[in-house]
C-alpha cells in the first residue's frame, strides 16, 4: 500500500509540473464553464471558495461511502480503481473551477485557500485521532490504525497542496 501511495504522490508531482499544458486543453466553451463564468454568485471569491469547499467534501464523503460499500464485497483492487477515479474527477473539477473563475490574483488565492481548506481540516482531524489513539481493550494493537491515519494525513496534505496550486496559481508565468 505504501508503494501505491508513493506512486500517487509522484504522479501528482508530475501532473503539477505539466498542469499548464493540461489546463490549456480545457475548452472555455464547455457549458459548465460558461454557466459558472456568467453566474453572479460565482464572481464572489468567498462564495466560490465555499462552493469548492463543499464540492471537495461531497466528493470525499461520496468516495468514502463507495469504499465502505465495497468493503462488503471480496473484489480485489477495485478500491484502488475507485480512489484513482476519485483523484481524476477531483483534479478535473479543480481545473474547471480554475478555468471558470475570473478575478484578481489575491482573490484567486483566497478561493484556493478557502476551497482547499477542507483537506487541512480533515488532516487536522486525522492528526488529532492519531495523537489520541488508544486501544479499545488491553491487548489491542493499534499499529495498523496508526499507519492508516498517517496515510490519511499524507493524502489529505497532498490533496490540499494540489487543489491550492491548481486554483491559486493557474499559470506559472503569472
Amino acid at each position: 500500500m505504501s508503494s501505491i501511495l508513493f506512486i500517487g504522490i509522484v504522479a501528482i508531482f508530475v501532473f503539477l509540473l505539466f498542469k499548464n499544458s493540461l489546463m490549456e486543453k480545457i475548452n472555455v466553451d464547455y457549458k459548465m464553464i460558461q454557466k459558472m463564468k456568467h453566474a453572479t454568485w460565482f464572481q464572489s471569491h468567498w462564495r466560490t471558495g465555499v462552493f469548492l469547499f463543499f464540492i471537495n467534501a461531497v466528493l470525499f464523503f461520496l468516495v468514502g461511502f463507495i469504499l465502505y460499500l465495497l468493503a462488503y464485497f471480496i473484489i480485489p483492487f477495485v478500491h484502488v480503481i475507485i480512489m484513482l477515479l476519485a483523484v481524476i474527477v477531483s483534479v478535473c473539477f479543480w481545473m474547471i473551477i480554475s478555468k471558470s473563475w475570473q478575478g484578481s490574483k489575491a482573490n484567486r488565492f483566497k478561493v484556493g485557500l478557502v476551497g482547499s481548506s477542507f483537506y487541512i481540516i480533515l488532516s487536522l482531524v486525522f492528526v488529532y485521532r492519531l495523537m489520541t489513539l488508544k486501544p479499545s481493550y488491553p491487548v489491542e494493537d493499534t499499529f495498523m490504525e496508526s499507519i492508516g491515519l498517517i496515510f490519511g494525513i499524507i493524502v489529505t496534505m497532498v490533496a490540499f497542496i494540489t487543489c491550492f496550486i491548481i486554483i491559486a496559481f493557474p499559470k506559472s508565468n503569472n
